[in-house]
């Protein structure tokens, strides 16, 4: 849980922040959370955490593939 505040908390403090940091610590938040509902299974919870990594995956992958691009 806390990854995912302090990725939230990093976006709002920084003026241009890196996609490869906040993408990268809501990924492992949300792998982490997963790993925690593993033992206390919570399926609405881990349905929610496979979307957060799907769209944190997603966020890398974007960044990876647009790195060379201008805007």
């Amino acid at each position: 849980m806390a990854c995912i505040i302090l990725a939230y908390a990093y976006i709002v403090g920084v003026e241009k922040p890196n996609p490869y940091v906040q993408h990268g610590v809501n990924l492992v938040g949300a792998m982490l959370l997963a790993i925690s509902l593993t033992v206390h299974t919570n399926k609405a919870s881990m349905v929610l955490e496979a979307f957060w990594a799907a769209i944190a995956v997603w966020g890398l992958a974007k960044a990876a593939l647009g790195k060379g691009k201008q805007t």
